[in-house]
This record gives C-alpha cells, sequence and structure tokens, in this order.
C-alpha cells in the first residue's frame, strides 16, 4: 500500500519474553559485480542484490548514529485490521512454504502493510521479538501498541511482498530485489542473467562462477514478488537459447568469433519479449551447438558440452538446443527453458532429457531478432516437464499477432483452431516403428490403447516413405528434391546473415584469416559458392516447399468436418530407448545408439518429416527402461519418449488430447535429476 511509513528501531530486552529468540545468518558482503550489484552471502546461501538500480528509493529523516547500513528485509502484505503473532506467523510460513529465495535470514527487518487500517498488537511484538527482528517498516495504515521509537520516511512508496536487501543512510532507504544464485551444476548456461531495472528493459549479465567446479551461477528471483499477478507466466523462470536476443545481452550463437565481432542485443526478439510481457522472468542464456548445427557432442570446441541428468549423467543433451532440454530435466528452480527447431533441435533434446518439448507449426511464432538456421524452416519451442504448465506456456505464447507473414514461410496463412476437433485415426508409420529396444515397445503400445480408448481412435500401420512416393506428382513425392530445397533454404539463410558478415569481417580484423568454428560449420563456409545457393535458388527452394506441404495437407495429413487433423503420426525421434552417450566410442556398443539414424525401409529421417512439411511434431515422455552404463557399471534409467505429429495449424488441437492424456493419468509430469519417473 503506497502512502507515509516508519522505520522503528527495536531494540527488545530478550529477557521479556519466554519465547526462543531465532538464530539468523549474518549478512555477509561478498562483492559489487561490473554492473554495480551486490552479491552477498546469508550464510551458505549467495544472492544478487539490484543495488544500482533497486526497486525503490524513499527519502527518510534517519539518525544517522542508529543508520544500519545493509539489512535483509522482509516486505509483508495483508489485509488484516489486527496483526497478530498469528497473522504474521501464517504469512511468513506461507512464504518459507512456496518461495526458494526468501529464508528466515531475511527477517532481520520487517516491512509490514495492511489494506485497511490495522494494528500491531502486543503478540505480534512479542513474535517479532522471537524471530530477532531489529527494525520495522510500517505503512501508514498500521500502527504499533506501546512506544516505538520511529525514523520517520517521506513520501509513498510501494513494494511487491518479498525479501529485500535495504540499504539505510542518513536520509534514504533504498529496498533493492534479491534473487538466489543457484550453481549450474550441469553447465547448460552459458550465463545468468537478471532485469537491470533500469526503465529501459535491459538485463545484465551475471558472470559468477563457483571457482570449485566452474559452475556458472544462475539468479532467480523470489516468486513471491508475483504473488497477485494474474498474468499467465507471472514469476516464472525462463532459460533463454543463446540464438535469441535479449536486450542488454550478448547473442552468442555458441561462438566466440561471433560473440567477438557483434554487441549486445539493443532489444529483444519478438519471442522473448512476448514472454516478458507475460510476466516471465529471463534467468540466464544457455548452450546450444553452435549456429544451431546438429553437432554431437564430441563436435563441440568453442563451448563445454552440457551434462543431461538422467541416467548415469553421461548421455547426450543431442543439439541444438541442447542446454535447455537438460536444464529442465535437471533444476526444479527453472520452470521452462525456450528452444529452436529447424531439423530436431527442440524434439530430439526433449527426447533424450525425457521432457516436452515441440516444432510448432511452421509460422507459428516471429523469430525476428533471432539468429537463423532457415528463415523458412525454423521454428520456436519451449521445453517443461509439466504437461500442464507447457500447455499453458504454448497458448499464451503463441499468440496470433506475432504469426510469422507469409512472405518469409512461402506458406499459406495459418489458422489455429483451439478446439475439440481430435484426430479419429492413430498412424503407426512401420518404417520408424516399432522401437528399437524390445523392453520400451510395451509402453508405446500402452500409450497408442490409452489414445485409442479415450478418444475412440483407429490404429492404421502404414508405410510413410511409400505413401509420399506413390503420390502422383512428381516433386512433392520426391524426397530427394523436398529435401534439397529444405537444405537450400537453411543454408542460404545461415550464411548470409551469420557466416558471410562473420568470414568478411574476421578477414578484415585478422589479415584475411578464417575464423575460428566449430567442425559443423567450417566445411560449408570455407567452400560456400554463391554461384549454386543464392536468393534465386532460394526462392525457388520456397515454392517447391510450398508444394510439398500442400500435397501433404491433402494426401496424407488433412482435415475433415469432424478433425482439424484426421490422423495423428507416432513416431520416435529419440533412441527407441536405448542410451545415447555424449562420449563417441560408447555409442559403438550393441546396446547403446547413435542419434539420427536413418531407418534402413526410410528416405528421410523422421526428424525432417514436419521440416519438410510443414506439419507439428510435439515430444512427450511416455516412460523409461533400464540399460546397463558403461559408465556407472550399474543399471540406470532411460527416458522413453514418443513424436505425435499433426497436421499444419492443428497445435492447438494437440495440446487439448495431450491436456486431456494428463487428466487421465496417460502423460504426467517428469521428475528432475536421474530418473524421469
Amino acid at each position: 500500500m503506497a502512502g507515509r511509513w516508519s522505520l522503528s528501531a527495536l531494540l527488545f530486552s530478550v529477557s521479556v519474553f519466554a519465547a526462543p529468540i531465532v538464530k539468523r545468518n549474518a549478512y555477509t558482503f561478498v562483492l559489487n559485480n561490473p554492473y554495480g550489484d551486490t552479491i552477498f552471502e546469508l550464510g551458505d546461501v549467495s544472492y544478487l542484490a539490484n543495488t544500482k538500480h533497486p526497486k525503490a528509493v524513499v527519502p527518510a529523516d534517519c539518525d544517522s548514529s542508529a543508520a544500519t547500513p545493509t539489512v535483509p528485509v522482509t516486505v509483508i502484505k495483508t489485509d488484516a485490521t489486527s496483526i497478530t503473532k498469528d497473522v504474521l506467523e501464517s504469512i511468513i510460513a506461507s512464504y518459507l512454504e512456496t518461495d526458494d529465495v526468501f529464508t528466515q535470514d531475511f527477517l532481520a527487518g520487517l516491512y509490514i502493510l495492511s489494506t485497511a487500517k490495522a494494528s500491531l498488537d502486543s503478540s505480534a511484538s512479542e513474535y517479532m521479538a522471537s524471530l530477532n527482528t531489529s527494525f520495522i517498516f510500517l505503512g501508514d495504515s498500521v500502527s504499533a501498541e506501546g512506544s516505538l521509537s520511529t525514523i520517520s520516511v517521506k513520501g509513498p512508496v510501494e513494494l511487491p511482498a518479498g525479501p529485500y536487501l535495504a540499504s539505510i543512510t542518513s536520509n534514504s532507504v533504498r529496498f533493492a530485489s534479491v534473487y538466489r544464485l543457484y550453481e549450474d551444476t550441469y553447465r547448460t548456461f552459458e550465463f545468468g542473467a537478471y532485469v537491470t531495472n533500469d526503465g529501459e528493459e535491459n538485463h545484465s549479465p551475471l558472470g559468477i562462477f563457483l571457482p570449485k567446479f566452474r559452475h556458472p551461477m544462475i539468479p532467480v528471483p523470489s516468486r513471491i514478488y508475483w504473488w497477485g499477478d494474474d498474468r499467465p507466466l507471472a514469476g516464472e523462470r525462463v532459460g533463454v537459447k543463446a540464438l535469441y536476443d535479449v536486450k542488454g545481452l550478448q547473442t552468442t550463437g555458441g561462438s566466440q568469433a561471433w560473440t567477438y565481432i557483434t554487441p549486445p542485443a539493443n532489444d529483444s526478439a519478438v519471442a522473448v519479449q512476448q514472454i516478458i510481457d507475460l510476466g516471465g522472468v529471463i534467468v540466464g542464456k544457455q548452450k546450444m551447438a553452435q549456429f544451431a548445427s546438429g553437432a554431437n557432442p564430441w563436435e563441440w570446441q568453442d563451448e563445454h558440452y552440457p551434462f543431461n541428468p538422467r541416467g548415469d549423467g553421461w548421455l547426450t543433451c543431442s543439439a541444438s538446443s541442447s542446454g535447455g532440454g537438460c536444464s529442465v530435466a535437471a533444476y526444479d528452480w527453472l520452470d521452462y527453458a525456450i528452444g529452436s527447431d529447424t531439423g530436431s533441435s527442440m524434439r530430439r533434446p526433449a527426447a533424450v532429457s525425457g521432457t516436452y518439448g515441440q516444432r510448432p507449426s511452421q509460422s507459428l511464432m516471429s523469430l525476428e531478432r533471432v539468429l537463423p538456421l532457415g528463415a523458412a524452416t525454423d521454428t520456436a519451442g519451449v521445453f517443461s516437464r509439466d504437461p500442464y504448465k507447457w500447455i499453458k506456456f504454448s497458448k499464451a505464447w503463441y499468440k496470433p499477432d506475432l504469426y510469422q507473414d507469409v512472405s518469409i514461410t512461402g506458406l499459406s496463412p495459418l489458422e489455429v483452431p483451439d478446439t475439440d476437433a481430435f484426430p479419429k485415426t492413430i498412424q503407426y508409420p512401420v518404417d520408424y516403428l516399432p522401437l528399437n529396444n524390445s523392453a520400451a515397445e510395451p509402453i508405446l503400445q500402452d500409450f497408442i490403447a490409452s489414445m485409442s480408448r479415450i478418444f475412440n481412435m483407429t490404429v492404421k500401420e502404414f508405410n510413410f516413405t511409400a505413401t509420399v512416393q506413390n503420390w502422383t506428382d512428381p516433386i512433392a513425392s520426391n524426397f530427394t528434391t523436398m529435401s534439397r530445397a529444405t537444405s537450400v533454404i537453411n543454408t542460404w539463410s545461415a550464411w548470409t546473415v551469420i557466416g558471410k558478415p562473420l568470414t568478411t569481417a574476421w578477414a578484415t580484423l585478422f589479415d584475411g584469416r578464417f575464423p575460428p568454428i566449430d567442425p559443423a560449420r567450417r566445411p560449408g563456409w570455407t567452400t560456400f559458392n554463391e554461384s549454386l545457393v543464392n536468393q534465386t535458388t532460394y526462392d525457388a527452394a520456397l515454392v517447391t516447399k510450398n508444394r510439398g506441404v500442400e500435397w501433404y495437407e491433402r494426401e496424407l495429413q488433412y482435415s475433415t468436418p469432424e478433425s482439424c487433423s484426421e490422423s495423428v503420426m507416432l513416431y520416435d525421434i529419440g533412441t527407441g530407448g536405448l542410451p545415447s552417450y555424449r562420449e563417441r566410442e560408447l555409442n559403438e556398443s550393441p546396446h547403446a545408439s547413435y542419434l539420427a539414424i536413418l531407418p534402413k525401409t526410410a528416405k528421410i529421417s523422421g526428424a525432417n518429416i514436419c521440416p519438410i512439411f510443414g506439419c507439428a511434431d510435439f515430444t512427450v515422455p511416455i516412460g523409461q527402461v533400464p540399460y546397463y552404463s558403461n559408465i556407472t557399471f550399474h543399471e540406470e534409467m532411460v527416458p522413453v519418449t514418443i513424436g505425435l505429429v499433426v497436421k499444419r495449424g492443428c497445435d492447438f488441437v494437440l495440446y487439448n488430447m495431450i491436456e486431456k492424456l494428463a487428466d487421465e493419468g496417460v502423460l504426467k509430469t517428469v521428475k528432475t535429476g536421474r530418473t524421469a519417473f
């Protein structure tokens, strides 16, 4: 509540009260970071306080002899008219129960606000004495029984409830938002980040690492700050793939060379700004395969490959949204991670980490201010552990005013109905299924049986490759032609926006030298020939792609009066329940598998179906199976996932199916750590 308030220095006599005094960890200053903000500790927990741009600065007439330079404080809000011990105790208990940033160490000071005219009774004073609270801030509608020594503060202030770091001088009190610093033990982030609070919507990087293990520290704010905020993503913590612009942060693309020649972003990507507008909190930039390549773990050079928490801790995170998928599988303190998918870069990381992730319909999200791989094939997706939260995020994020223009994709305008016009058929492609691990296939069959029962669906086995090749159109039915068009789209976009500017700038700066680039990109850019791939061939490729999409939506996955997409097609983008390792040689074992293995009777990998034909492809976790680890020499568990494919534009219908499957207990929230279930 805004209004005049006071800071009361209460010097309680311990002997007066029977309640034991709570012992708290003292505030310990550690350092000021390069952006003028404070790193401090309370016991063995590290925090960041946004002291350069505090949440509020209030003039005050303070007795300089009584002023304490820095005090951890807690803002409490209530509608009670009589503020008693029970009221305070209940509020503090709710803070402790629901927030991972707040602790009792922030009770050195209390700022108490009430929406009604209220009085702080003697039981509350006794309770605060037992908490060893030394400073009390009272809103102008709150009075206290007894005589209190006060410091007059001039002017109104409005603060969200929660923990702060207060700096008290002779003429002001500054309230700085605080962030708990978590170790990125699986090295999934490039760096942490936080809102600068400078009024310009900038973010600041947090270049703090734990020296012993070289883990980045990731700042997360108190969830209490967003209590009462009804925006769909209010207070939700989100990691961002390193190809999205976030204002004030470096967009590295996973490349030190690119970082060297480019400044921090002066605005945020449309997709990122949408998250911020919905209440989401950006907590850091996440590792990715350089320039969104599909590089294997052993091919990474500029960055250390992230670790997968599943199984023995030595499994692949796939690519290119490697950090995002594995971070969501690793950390309870992280709610979501956004990535991108051109060829498989959301779906495979979701598969190997046992999380929810998607390649949405082509055109569903603007990719303005996002480093491209293929401007007409790139898509934006989100990782989550919880199917309900995944759906909530996605439906709030993907809005019609953010769809890509047809001039970018070359496809028809996108329409996305949000209905229960569910598919009637489950398509089971025999050229991509069954799963490779015989122990995993029963899990898939149980999933199929549940889908059939819940939605009254019919299962149809068919050969995807033969079906497409039997189309009468010579272009759409030719996998070689369609794949070549996709390759042109991807190659030209990345070259014109990244490759050519980078190699030109580097040669200018370093006496004609070629920049240090990971092997997944180096060969293509050292020999790039614009007489073969250029804007003309790119435009022709868009026409070819659209032709394939039109045939696909007419002949294979099409709409009917009853269904947005008459069928949902299942396939496996992962390893079929086999472990795939970050260490190359371990994948040579007969009981392990490389990723992206082309099935013997298929012409393209299952991952390439929707990049070519524009459809929506969602990866969902359905179980786990044991394997014997060549790392721990112990039985471990590997996730089992399945891909759900529907016609372009039927994303929200598929989300509604997934929600119903979750209601029925078929799909579940996955855990963090070694096992998903």
